[in-house]
């Protein structure tokens, strides 16, 4: 690649958010520097967040960027949680483009120049999408079932096997900055108020070290994150299938009195339809219940206006 004047040169920012990832954190700076030292067009500057992690994490990037200066890092005063603490970093960017990776090596930093190539061409989001995954097959299919899910239900696209991994121009932050939104679903926004984008397929590597972060009360959390903010269909469902579960009642009830007039002295009816059917109608209750619940938490959330973090300090700015 050609050198470009200093004047032109344009500045990319590394953005990675973590928590308790010691053992992997220097092997994705010297996997991160090493691609990047390859690219002479641009300056690189790699930020990291810290969810105030409960091990050495913070140590180890507060060592590296004492000897590079081009790392910068945030680090909180509490852990804010697995959703506002990488949304409120990825806002600190002052990169012309932003590219974000998680902290475990799972996105592969050899992707860079791929997702700076296409923004060249013009792309003001360049997302990967991993096709392949050589996590727990498990996990992989749950993920695919949610993906299923919510692109049928949502009111706008979404992107199957995307997580947030790929190159984001600052045009683009630039509108998120506008949302006041204190618990947003981001892979949501990017497609919603994201234009001009490509999609880049990888391989999701293996997690080198420790067990990830992301247990089945996080992945609910997004899960539901998802439907809240891109769908009313949950909502109109329960309506749906209490109106016709009331006209079906109606008719089971119907006939049973028919029935009963008819064959007054042989039917019988039991406790067991009645044991039955009030175990059924509450169950459906206290599941549509519960979907009513996270739509007024989602709107608790929004009228609190807090802020996404409280920082502690800043290292390198």
């Amino acid at each position: 690649m050609y050198y470009k004047n200093m004047e032109e040169r344009k500045k990319i920012t590394i953005f990675t958010p973590c928590y308790n990832e010691e053992k992997n954190i220097e092997n994705l700076y010297l996997r991160v520097r090493q691609v990047t030292n390859t690219i002479s067009d641009y300056d690189f500057e790699h930020l990291f967040i810290d969810n105030a992690s409960s091990d050495n994490t913070l140590s180890v990037i507060k060592t590296i960027a004492e000897k590079d200066r081009r790392v910068k890092v945030i680090s909180n005063v509490r852990n804010f949680g697995h959703v506002r603490s990488p949304y409120y970093g990825l806002l600190q960017c002052t990169g012309e483009a932003v590219i974000a990776m998680v902290a475990d090596l799972q996105d592969p930093p050899e992707m860079i120049p791929k997702f700076i190539k296409e923004w060249e061409k013009g792309s003001v989001l360049v997302l990967g999408i991993k096709t392949k995954s050589k996590e727990n097959p498990f996990m992989f299919f749950i993920r695919k079932i949610f993906y299923f899910i919510i692109k049928r239900i949502s009111n706008i696209d979404q992107l199957s096997n995307f997580t947030g991994f790929g190159l984001y121009d600052q045009k683009f932050l630039n509108v998120v900055r506008m949302i006041d939104d204190p618990y947003p679903y981001f892979r949501g926004m990017v497609i919603e108020y994201g234009w001009n984008i490509k999609t880049l397929e990888y391989t999701q590597d293996k997690r080198e070290f420790g067990k990830s972060k992301n247990n089945f009360f996080t992945l609910y959390d997004l899960a539901m994150l998802g439907f809240v903010n891109h769908s009313k269909i949950p909502l109109r469902l329960s309506a749906f299938i209490g109106f016709f579960t009331a006209i079906i009642s109606l008719l089971v009830a119907i006939g049973y009195l028919v029935y009963k007039l008819i064959y007054w002295d042989n039917f019988q009816v039991g406790t067991a339809p009645m044991v039955i059917g009030i175990f059924f109608f509450s169950s459906i209750q206290l599941f549509f219940i519960g979907i009513i619940g996270e739509y007024i938490g989602a709107i608790h959330t929004q009228v609190r206006k807090r802020p996404l973090v409280i920082e502690k300090e800043r290292v390198n700015f």
